[in-house]
């Protein structure tokens, strides 16, 4: 099983960079093992010239197996895991416009009703910490009670997903509305959508892409 989780997460990662979520060895993906402990990218390394063999394994008492070191990030992925058990991956990014906005420490709003595929009516942007410090997994952690995702102050974005498919597809959409909110703004200050408007979507997107329970009609 571990063979086909470092396949995947390999996979994940070159396609990250193929989405421009992430330029050179910028960024960082993991995959959690079952038993305890994930899989992590390698520090230092661009996607595209890493193998399966350069994933590191981190164990649930924290020891790095392998042969490279581990994401210098390491510690924001492990913590994500601890504190959030629905985590089976987690996705840290620099893309363009989710920087440029954690850049300017702002949180995304609710000027689109997708916003709400992020757990609430906004996505929080969390304070600075340098990289790699437990100070970071903190403030993360503290950015995204009740999110699956959220901008990191003067640095980029994380994600969390169910699995390596839907932390991608989360991190993608996460740019993309990025990139429609700095657009938006240069026309001036969007209309934001209601309280009311935003919960009621956040209920829709509980059942929104999951399988149809069986028996269930509709």
């Amino acid at each position: 099983m571990q063979a086909v989780l470092r396949g995947q997460l390999l996979a994940t990662a070159r396609a990250m960079s193929a989405a421009r979520l992430n330029v050179g060895t910028s960024g960082n993906a993991s995959v959690r093992l079952a038993g305890g402990g994930f899989l992590v990218t390698p520090s230092g390394m661009a996607a595209e010239v890493c193998g399966d063999d350069d994933l590191v394994e981190i164990t649930a008492a924290g020891e790095a197996r392998g042969s490279r070191a581990p994401s210098s990030e390491w510690l924001l992925h492990r913590d994500i895991f601890a504190a959030f058990p629905a985590a089976g991956a987690v996705l840290h990014a620099h893309p363009p416009f989710a920087t440029a906005l954690a850049c300017q420490r702002r949180d995304i709003p609710p000027f689109h009703y997708m916003i709400a595929r992020f757990g609430g009516s906004t996505v929080r942007c969390s304070s600075y910490a340098t990289f790699g410090t437990q100070a970071l997994s903190d403030a993360a952690i503290a950015a995204l009670q009740e999110r699956c995702a959220c901008l990191l102050g003067n640095h980029g974005m994380v994600v969390w997903g169910r699995d390596l498919d839907h932390a991608l597809a989360l991190a993608v959409e996460l740019e993309t509305l990025c990139e429609q909110y700095w657009r938006t703004c240069q026309l001036g200050a969007p209309v934001l959508l209601s309280e009311e408007e935003m919960a009621d979507v956040v209920e829709r997107f509980r059942w929104y892409g999951r399988p149809r329970a069986p028996g269930s009609e509709g």
